[in-house]
């Protein structure tokens, strides 16, 4: 009998008619419509749960409910294509006739992974960043996995693991670091692993996950997406020895699986901290106390752990002056109270995304300006939300600014002074103000601060059309009903 080639799934595209029919191509609202379907249907008898059997987790992988989960999951996160070129629509609209192909393939053993795609990202600090792009078939069979074995180590997970984990992030990780700083633990242990991505043991790895996993086509799947190789942007193809590239389903949840052994550790020791990912803040309450700390824990995870320690990056510091998670953390020893602000780093940050947002040169309208500007600064002030109304108080000094640079934006739209004065004119500024300030000989960024631009442009020109980060903080953060004046005011 002639054997079957072990290849990774390949994509056939048909002409057909778009419709539900399985044989053919499929709009995307039809091809989501079944998988939701498909995801909802009961397991097959001889499918157990994780949690009762893992000798047998493959199964539960490749059952075409989870499959099917798996997939809506991926094309909802779309993302770019990887090295094969195939776009998640196109992934889509073939998945009447991929799904039960690659979950075939999967218990058969056939299914390989295919190489990633390397892309480099300018990091927020400076430098850069390399992050590994899986083909979307692989990126599908990475979520499948990671469905069923999150849920079998998430109960073993530490509880001060915030990162990539249900019901928990950034929110969590300050709120619990704002407690520590509250008891008492005026001192952080910043602690930067070097590259931790791409320096994860492959051996150390497998062998934590075969100590709860007794199924060995999981591990052997696992390990094969692990040495996957990498595509250069050059097309350069680079065997891997070590790491978890950046960009896969699966990443996060074996960095946590990875660092679980440091968390237990701290644990052991009786120490307070909080991680998210690789970004690990130890808090304790002297200064020598976290020099002792950190030379331990450089130790163990070096040694240990076979990881890095940027030496350069890693600090003791108070918490006032640690970037941690985009916040910094102050202590009112007379007040007793911990209030929560933005670090140094992230004001530095958001005043150059301003920046950038708001070009001097901006040609189009005010509302495509307004449009884009938007979209980044709610995203924003959602994550920023945590602060203290004190660390809110920047918020206003950002709004400010960027009012300000738009209306220098105003100013340098009108290369000739006449046509300044009479624009300025038209929105109600008195002829003597606007030929003094059209004629002016200061430039535009400091004629943007005169009051003469802001009568033409007041605040309230800008509301209901820029997001105004301090409005928003007061939304989230106070409730609609408030006593003024000794008056109930009610928001209707």
């Amino acid at each position: 009998m002639k054997s079957v080639m072990p290849i990774q799934l390949c994509l056939e595209f048909v002409d057909s008619p778009q419709g539900s029919d399985p044989s053919g191509t499929a709009s995307e609202l039809d091809v989501k419509d079944w998988l939701r379907h498909k995801s909802k249907r009961k397991k097959k008898p001889g499918i157990t749960t994780a949690a009762a059997d893992t000798s047998r987790l493959l199964d539960e992988v490749a059952s075409e409910a989870n499959l099917a989960k798996a997939l809506l999951h991926v094309a909802n996160n779309k993302g770019a294509a990887g090295v094969d070129g195939k776009s998640v629509e196109e992934v889509m609209a073939q998945a009447y006739r991929l799904l039960p192909r690659l979950s075939r393939q999967l218990l058969n053993g056939l299914y390989r992974s295919g190489e990633i795609k390397r892309v480099v990202i300018p990091k927020p600090g400076g430098g850069e960043r390399g992050l590994g792009v899986p083909n979307v078939i692989d990126r599908w069979v990475q979520q499948a996995i990671h469905q069923v074995l999150a849920p079998l180590y998430e109960v073993d997970f530490h509880r001060s693991s915030h990162g990539f984990r249900p019901a928990r992030g950034a929110q969590t990780a300050i709120r619990e670091a704002k407690a520590f700083v509250s008891a008492g633990k005026g001192w952080v242990v910043s602690v930067d692993l070097s590259k931790f991505f791409d320096r994860v043991n492959h051996q150390r790895l497998l062998s934590r996950l075969a100590r709860k996993i007794n199924d060995k086509r999981i591990l052997r799947l696992i390990h094969q997406m692990l040495k996957a190789k990498v595509v250069l942007p050059d097309g350069t193809r680079v065997s891997v020895e070590e790491g978890t590239p950046q960009g896969g389903p699966l990443s996060p949840l074996l960095s946590n699986i990875v660092l679980d052994e440091l968390d237990w550790e701290l644990e052991r020791r009786g120490l307070s901290f909080v991680r998210y990912a690789d970004d690990l803040n130890v808090f304790v309450r002297s200064e020598r106390a976290g020099a002792r700390v950190m030379e331990g824990l450089t130790r163990f995870i070096e040694r240990r752990l076979r990881l890095k320690v940027n030496e350069d990056k890693t600090v003791v510091d108070r918490p006032e002056d640690v970037h941690i998670l985009g916040f910094s953390l102050r202590r009112k020893p007379v007040e007793k109270t911990t209030e929560v602000l933005l670090s140094k780093k992230t004001i530095i940050r958001i005043r150059n995304k301003v920046k950038e947002l708001t070009p001097r040169n901006w040609g189009q309208s005010f509302e495509a300006l307004f449009r884009k500007a938007n979209e980044y600064l709610e995203g924003w002030v959602g994550y920023f939300s945590l602060c203290s109304e004190e660390g809110a108080r920047t918020f206003k000094v950002i709004d400010a600014h960027f009012r300000r640079r738009v209306r220098c934006i105003v100013i340098r739209r009108f290369h000739r002074q006449r046509f300044l004065r009479r624009h300025l004119i038209q929105r109600g500024v008195s002829k003597v103000a606007a030929a003094k300030f059209a004629y002016s000989s200061r430039g535009s960024w400091s004629k943007s601060f005169n009051p003469v631009i802001h009568k033409a442009y007041p605040n309230r020109w800008f509301s209901g059309q820029l997001c105004s980060l301090w409005e928003k903080w007061l939304l989230i953060n106070i409730p609609p009903t408030e006593a003024v004046s000794g008056q109930l005011l009610l928001s209707f």
